[in-house]
């Protein structure tokens, strides 16, 4: 059964990314309106051409670190279209690859400040949208590496543990509200991101980095972007009505095996 999303207005953060795109793209096939976050130097280029209706598609730009310039473009968002049913959570970075003693530790700040605040932020700012509204859904872009270890990432692997936790903390204390909170865990995303990593774990030579991890996967090789878009569909669908405070995988049985 495919969910409707007729009349939705849904909000993602990270939306010129290579997962917010897709999503952005899928829900908009199916009827929702778009308010897409991303930074003013971001390409939308992809975006704008998923989604040719101006009408339905609201581009802001904003870092979701910066809690006033977040909060403008989730107001612009409820001036715009009226309500916020959905919120994609989901801008994130993946920060420098390296052991602990020689991880920079700014770079560590870096990304807690943004897959950890950005994310905080995201919850701040947009549950009174929806508690006002008696509804909504949210779903915050977490990882695999939230549900597990891994060498070289300990900044990434902290902070997605870190988004699980606050999901699990605002399911509980916004559901009775009618607000639902869930996260989804990719696995390896042929994405920009996942490139970097590879890139980050042996300079030049990303490609054998990239074919040597998936094939420890046991589908035998990464998932795409429209993949993940699918499980962020279902989940900010009514359908998804009784899910709530749930971390969901997406990763070709990773963390099955």
């Amino acid at each position: 059964m495919t969910q409707t999303m007729t009349g939705k207005i849904v909000l993602i953060t990270g939306a010129a990314g290579a997962i917010g795109t897709a999503a952005a793209t899928l829900l908009a096939s199916r009827g929702a309106s778009i308010a897409a976050i991303d930074m003013a130097s971001a390409d939308f280029r992809a975006l704008h051409k998923a989604i040719p209706d101006a009408k339905r598609l609201l581009v802001l730009h904003a870092d979701v670190t910066d809690e006033a310039g977040f909060g403008a473009a989730v107001a612009q968002t409820v001036k715009t279209f009226g309500a916020i049913d959905a919120f994609f959570n989901n801008a994130g970075i993946e920060g420098p690859v390296a052991p602990i003693p020689s991880f920079p530790t700014e770079g560590f700040r870096k990304v807690m400040e943004v897959n950890v605040v950005g994310i905080f932020l995201g919850l701040k700012l947009v549950i009174p949208v929806m508690a006002k509204a008696g509804q909504g859904s949210i779903i915050n872009s977490s990882s695999v590496a939230g549900l597990t270890g891994s060498s070289g990432l300990c900044a990434y692997v902290a902070s997605k543990h870190a988004v699980l936790g606050l999901t699990r903390a605002a399911a509980v204390e916004w559901g009775g509200k009618g607000i639902r909170v869930n996260c989804i865990n990719p696995g390896p995303i042929e994405s920009r991101m996942m490139a970097s990593i590879e890139e980050g774990a042996s300079p030049g030579a990303g490609k054998a980095v990239h074919d040597g991890f998936a094939a420890t996967i046991p589908m035998k090789r990464y998932g795409t972007p429209a993949e993940v878009a699918g499980l962020v569909a279902f989940l900010a669908s009514d359908d998804a009505g009784y899910i709530n405070g749930g971390a969901y995988t997406v990763d070709g049985g990773m963390t099955a095996a």
